[in-house]
């Protein structure tokens, strides 16, 4: 069964939670990005495996748990309580099977305050993009909850170690001709507070990341 690659920095109070949603046969993964609140120590007394990266960066978090799987299948999800492992199946699901190559979940929100209007409107514009670009009509959200073969990701040579990550993947997917699918996932307030998205100034490096990828 897949590994669960989950990237943290200070989430201490979120990890329990998440590991305990996460259903039988997915293995968590925690790749710690330097954290300075315990968040790998609350992780393996959890009973996760986990990988430390000091390099700093969503991307590089990312990479490090997909350079560390074992598994054929890996997916990818944020660890701060904002999604559901429960959604896991289902998004891991076609690609297990053979009927995609790459699964993306589109967050449906649970709340108005789950995901910013700032995220969401950045989020639009890429969506917007990759439709335009790739005809991936279907594509709505470049949500980080995903799944794919190790090997194959591995060869598509993603180089972005920050925020651009997930557009990149995308993006090197489609022009590798590679069955994009996308499922919708839940999508709920993050536990503590956000380093990212949750704030304006976080929405634009992130931004500027995927800007990045895009060229």
């Amino acid at each position: 069964m897949p590994e669960v690659v989950l990237p943290v920095l200070d989430e201490a109070e979120a990890i329990p939670i998440v590991l305990a949603r996460l259903p039988a046969g997915y293995e968590p993964l925690v790749v710690d990005n330097g954290s300075r609140d315990g968040s790998g120590d609350v992780a393996r007394e959890c009973g996760a495996r986990v990988v430390a990266e000091p390099r700093r960066g969503f991307g590089a978090a990312c990479y490090a748990g997909l350079a560390a799987a074992a598994s054929d299948v890996v997916c990818f999800m944020d660890c701060d309580g904002s999604f559901d492992g429960n959604d896991l199946p289902r998004v891991a699901g076609p690609v297990l099977v053979g009927d995609a190559d790459l699964v993306l979940g589109a967050r449906r929100t649970e709340s108005a305050g789950a995901w910013p209007w700032h995220a969401r409107a950045g989020n639009a514009v890429l969506a917007g993009w990759l439709r335009r670009r790739f005809g991936l009509a279907q594509l709505s959200d470049l949500g980080p909850m995903r799944a794919a073969r190790r090997e194959r990701l591995l060869a598509l040579g993603l180089r972005d170690r920050r925020f651009g990550w997930p557009l990149e993947m995308v993006v090197s997917a489609a022009a590798a001709g590679w069955r994009i699918r996308e499922v919708a996932v839940s999508y709920a307030p993050r536990v503590g507070r956000s380093k990212v998205t949750g704030t304006a100034r976080g929405t634009a490096l992130a931004m500027a990341d995927m800007v990045k990828a895009m060229r």
